[in-house]
């Protein structure tokens, strides 16, 4: 925590959890939100001047992959917090796949160790679901609840036994965490590489169907109905599963979910060129698919946006298609590809935002999302309209495997501050 003293003069303040859009100063003392207003006196604070920059609570991810340990020759908790926060975001949940996997105490404290070393972002722990990822058994929940995971999942993999799944949602809810379903079933994608459709047909490849995500989906609910419990859907990309989702909210089941800048944003077409940057799970899919997921967050449907995070090597995206590892990077690019549903009307600018930080601080139960009095200080600001063209090599994530390379895009995150201090800032404010 920082004891610096910073005053935010000038900048259009937007806090959805307090209903607030306005012109204001934010003070900053301790490492807390010390006043919220117009007007105020500097009083001796270091003045940041924020005219023409939006002024929010910091963003949440929900989901994305640090790869530590195990994986650090593709990312290590500190790029990937760095990274975070490059795009605005003040905390980060890492999946549990790592190597060894994150399925007990001991591992969560490792990550949690190694996060409080790094500048950036938070870094909050995702434990697995059952031993080694595997589906097989339930892993040590409440050892992990104790040394600190905020949520449950076998990200990267379903938990295809129905029962196993209603026993984690169960043991889940009673240490007050989710589980993050992964829908995918797993004989319906069986060897598949990109969206079942027309593409994968004019190329010839293997597809996924969006029935496979779809049924896993309504199972689910349907089991989180049953149970009374929660749970919370990863990276939702097909039209029925926006509608299934819908549904269930709409029966009072405990259900919320996420939805990637990528799967609002680009179709299934991008895979006519065979390139890797573009391959992820859930696939690119359908234009139709794309609508629908627009419409679920310009409705409510999904909750929030996380950018499924999962840095690789370059060589191993060069890769035939169907060799090359699943997922794209994320963190840095989020703001700027999603301020495309602001410019095309989907959503407005407090909408956006709330995706971004009330909504998925809700989801999880976590700390943050809102400039509350007395919160800790975990804010962006961002000029809305500054344009930029991505260029991975300016990363601060190891992984340069993103499908948004040489893309202008609008929106960018000029300040982050986590706990009073300041970990970016690449312009002098």
């Amino acid at each position: 925590m920082s004891c610096e003293k910073i005053l935010i003069k000038g900048g259009r303040v937007i806090d959805p959890a307090q209903g607030i859009d306005g012109l204001m100063d934010v003070m900053i003392e301790n490492g807390k939100i010390t006043k919220v207003a117009k007007g105020l006196d500097s009083d001796g604070a270091k003045i940041i001047n924020a005219k023409g920059l939006v002024v929010s609570p910091g963003f949440i991810d929900l989901h994305v992959h640090l790869r530590e340990p195990g994986y650090e020759y593709k990312e290590t908790i500190q790029t990937g917090a760095m990274a975070g926060a490059a795009g605005g975001f003040t905390a980060v949940c890492c999946m549990a796949n790592t190597q060894p996997v994150n399925d007990n105490g001991s591992i969560t404290r490792h990550i949690l160790e190694r996060a409080s070393l790094a500048k950036g972002a938070r870094v909050y722990p995702i434990g697995a679901a059952t031993k080694g990822l595997a589906g097989k058994e339930l892993a040590e929940i409440g050892e992990m609840k104790q040394a600190g995971v905020v949520a449950l999942s076998d990200d990267g993999r379903c938990i295809m036994d129905a029962r196993l799944f209603q026993n984690a949602i169960r043991y889940a809810y009673m240490f007050d965490l989710t589980v993050v379903e992964h829908c995918e079933d797993e004989m319906l994608a069986k060897d598949g590489v990109i969206n079942e459709g027309e593409v994968s047909a004019r190329l010839g490849i293997k597809g996924i169907p969006a029935p496979a995500e779809t049924v896993i989906a309504r199972r689910d609910a349907d089991i989180a109905g049953y149970t009374g419990c929660k749970v919370h859907l990863a990276h939702i990309s097909a039209k029925e599963t926006v509608d299934a989702v819908r549904t269930a909210k709409a029966n009072g089941i405990k259900v919320t979910c996420e939805a990637a800048p990528h799967h609002f944003t680009l179709t299934e077409k991008m895979l006519e060129g065979f390139d890797a940057n573009f391959k992820m799970n859930p696939p690119l899919r359908a234009k139709e698919d794309v609508d629908a997921v627009r419409a679920g967050l310009a409705d409510g449907t999904i909750d929030c946006i996380a950018t499924d995070h999962a840095p690789h090597l370059q060589w191993e995206k060069e890769l035939e298609i169907d060799r090359a590892p699943n997922g794209v990077v994320g963190l840095e690019t989020a703001l700027g590809v999603s301020m495309k549903l602001v410019e095309d009307g989907v959503l407005g600018l407090p909408a956006l935002i709330a995706l971004f930080t009330s909504r998925p601080a809700a989801a999880f139960g976590l700390p943050g999302g809102s400039l509350r009095v007395g919160s800790p200080a975990d804010l962006t600001a961002f000029d809305p309209e500054k344009k930029w063209t991505v260029n991975p090599s300016a990363f601060f994530s190891k992984g340069r495997n993103t499908p948004f390379a040489g893309m202008e895009l609008k929106g960018k995150t000029l300040l982050t501050i986590v706990g009073g201090e300041i970990v970016y800032n690449p312009e002098t404010l």
